[in-house]
């Protein structure tokens, strides 16, 4: 069987330790990731579980899983990424940390209505995470893992300044490589809102793309943003990650200038919704 580290692939670098990095390097192809390693995952027409490992003559996906001891695809949670979560890297470590096994199938797929901008906030590690928005007409390549339930909590816990929401498939179209569309998926959507193109208003800023650009950008428009976390980029992650005030700070002056559109058009969060969804819900019927 294909076997590749993702040092190899060049996928070992994680974002939360090199803020400027942000949102890391993602799977680009359909994986299953096993902390160190990603695993070639083969679509085929019949659902997840099903799809070879290493080609057409590897074992079928969920006797990979069974033999490794974890949870079958059925029973996983699909949820898209638009940030560093598309990050082997990043989600090994968030796993790590969290004292869980990192193995995890990964599938980039096809999402309609949905767009990436900037989240509305600096986070702890000192970068302006994404943060998605509906985009009407919009057809987007994101990453969703598919995550067992303590994998599923231990995200949640790392994703406090943002909701999970389930999108439903009638108006947020999510179709796997296979052809496969699902009826719904999750995704996290930011409390702060996205940043706008120029402050007080125009679309939101595109995100995603070089942090540090982002941050030069933000720093060129704002006076009191390059006082408190200037001059530079690099300054900025610094500051912010070191001291948790400035970061806060630093949101405040987001709003108040008019960079922050806080309605996204995303479902909102419901604390009163059942229990998360897994593939086997949410696979066509």
């Amino acid at each position: 069987m294909t076997r590749w580290t993702l040092t190899a692939l060049g996928l070992d670098v994680v974002p939360s330790l090199r803020p400027l990095t942000y949102p890391g390097r993602p799977a680009t192809g359909p994986a299953l990731l096993t902390g160190p390693e990603l695993l070639p995952l083969t679509p085929g027409p019949m659902p997840l579980g099903g799809w070879r490992m290493d080609g057409a003559d590897g074992p079928p996906l969920d006797p990979a899983l069974a033999a490794l001891g974890r949870e079958p695809a059925d029973r996983r949670h699909p949820v898209l990424a638009v940030g560093s979560n598309a990050s082997p890297a990043q989600l090994a470590h968030k796993f790590a940390a969290g004292g869980l096994s990192a193995v995890v199938p990964l599938v980039p797929v096809r999402v309609g209505g949905v767009a990436v901008g900037c989240s509305g906030h600096i986070g702890r590690h000192g970068y302006v995470a994404a943060a998605p928005y509906a985009a009407p007409g919009a057809r987007t390549t994101l990453v969703a893992g598919w995550l067992d339930g303590h994998q599923l909590a231990v995200v949640d816990a790392t994703e406090f300044n943002y909701r999970r929401v389930l999108l439903p498939g009638d108006r947020f179209p999510v179709t796997l490589p296979s052809g496969e569309r699902l009826r719904g998926a999750y995704v996290y959507v930011s409390k702060w809102g996205v940043l706008t193109g120029p402050p007080g208003g125009g679309p939101p800023r595109p995100g995603g793309g070089d942090q540090g650009a982002l941050l030069a950008t933000l720093l060129a428009g704002s006076a009191r943003l390059r006082a408190l976390l200037g001059p530079g980029p690099r300054d900025w992650v610094e500051r912010a990650a070191a001291d948790p005030e400035r970061g806060e700070a630093g949101t405040r002056i987001l709003a108040e200038e008019g960079w922050v559109e806080r309605t996204v058009g995303l479902p909102a969060y419901d604390p009163a919704a059942p229990g998360a969804l897994t593939y086997g819900d949410l696979r066509p019927l």
